[in-house]
């Protein structure tokens, strides 16, 4: 019996160690999971309450470092920049001031200029980054991009510096007209001869003058909010008419051609000054003896599952105007809708153009909800074509039984151009 209670005892002292190691175990499992690990430092757990949610409507880059270095928290806009790769900052400068703010916690501001990615460009993007302390151990990082903003202060300088230049030449040369009328006050024909110089330059300057109106008009003012139907074959009678003098000093034919009675839905007096502005250019531009084509015709605009009869819906108008004239070089083809840009300066301002007539046509068919496109070759022309959406209101009801073929119709007026 003394053995058989000593079994006993031991087995029952064995179970009793074996429940502890059993508890002492479970335990320290729940403390080893318990414990943050690298992975669990970076989720949004760690984060202050309420800072995920600030961080989540910046319109700003945003990105929470620990301690480590490592990426607790980064918005979508972060790694869209490339600022975030393999969980870590990518921006050693942006991480050297991180770390700085970490160490002493002064607030630090910065912009840089960054490579882009996947372009192979050597394209810059300007970011303006800002670093402050979240707590006793994390660091905020703010990124603003300033690439559009910068782009857009360039453009303004460039138009400043391009209306002064422009401005400066007429306004000297009628300076130093006024100065030769003065001095050959005794020798009438000199002073006819510097009046009608005069008079160029003051033409030049009125012209420069509206075109900066007009074109500040376009680009600030709403033209569908005095919107109407605007009949086609009008506007182009009307750009006709306007060119009419200088194509005839140069026996230049100008005709229109393509579908009739077509209506457009726009400003009208914005729309007759943009096919003014292209049908100019096109007699400016052409030799003497050579002929200038306007054609307009019906398409259907992409996506629009056809064409509308009673609304117009879905339908585009385009207008087409080609010339023979000395046409444009592929290296210039994308910036000729630029403000003052001109292929050839020199010829410009021999026929008294201010660059700024293609940029009115852009922005006027931009506010439209349209487009212009050029093809060109040298030596054999161009044609720009405006694309506008169409005034179902000014339809013809009839053309319901030909609209299909409508669709089709060449762009280019057969009696004019060859």
């Amino acid at each position: 019996m003394d053995v058989n209670a000593a079994v006993a005892a031991v087995a029952a002292i064995a179970g009793a160690c074996t429940g502890v190691i059993a508890m002492l175990a479970f335990r320290w499992s729940e403390r080893d999971q318990a414990r943050p690990t690298r992975t669990s430092l970076h989720t949004d757990a760690v984060l202050p309450p309420g800072v995920d949610t600030v961080l989540s409507v910046l319109r700003s880059s945003a990105v929470v470092l620990d301690e480590s270095d490592s990426v607790v928290k980064a918005s979508s806009a972060a790694y869209a920049l490339g600022l975030v790769r393999g969980g870590k900052l990518a921006v050693e400068p942006m991480l050297q001031m991180a770390r700085d703010t970490r160490r002493d916690g002064e607030i630090r501001q910065v912009e840089l200029d960054l490579p882009r990615r996947g372009t192979g460009r050597g394209e810059a993007l300007a970011v303006s980054a800002r670093v402050a302390p979240l707590g006793s151990r994390l660091v905020l990082l703010l990124v603003e991009d300033l690439t559009e903003a910068r782009r857009i202060e360039a453009v303004r300088r460039d138009f400043v510096a391009n209306v002064s230049h422009e401005l400066k030449t007429p306004v000297g040369a009628l300076s130093l007209l006024s100065e030769a009328v003065m001095d050959a006050s005794d020798d009438p024909e000199a002073v006819m001869r510097f009046a009608g110089r005069m008079q160029i330059e003051a033409t030049r300057l009125t012209n420069l003058v509206q075109e900066l109106i007009d074109l500040s008009r376009v680009q600030n003012d709403d033209p569908l909010e005095d919107a109407e139907p605007v009949r086609v074959d009008e506007l182009v009678a009307e750009a006709i008419d306007r060119s009419r003098q200088p194509a005839s000093t140069k026996q230049i034919t100008m005709a229109a051609g393509g579908t009739p009675d077509l209506h457009v839905w726009g400003h009208r007096g914005q729309l007759a000054a943009a096919l003014g502005n292209l049908v100019e250019n096109a007699v400016n531009y052409s030799p003497a003896h050579t002929r200038v084509g306007i054609a307009a015709r019906r398409v259907t605009a992409p996506g629009g599952g056809g064409t509308s009869q009673a609304e117009g819906r879905g339908g585009l108008i385009e207008i087409a105007v080609t010339d023979q004239g000395i046409g444009i070089p592929d290296k210039d083809k994308e910036r000729i809708f630029e403000r003052f840009y001109r292929v050839d300066p020199a010829r410009s301002r021999a026929t008294g153009g201010t660059g700024l007539g293609l940029a009115i046509v852009k922005h006027v068919a931009a506010s439209h909800g349209g487009e212009v496109t050029v093809w060109s070759t040298e030596g054999q022309g161009s044609t720009f074509t405006l694309r506008l959406p169409e005034a179902g209101a000014g339809r013809d009801r009839s053309s319901r039984s030909h609209h299909d073929h409508t669709t089709t119709e060449p762009l280019t007026a057969p009696e004019v151009l060859p």
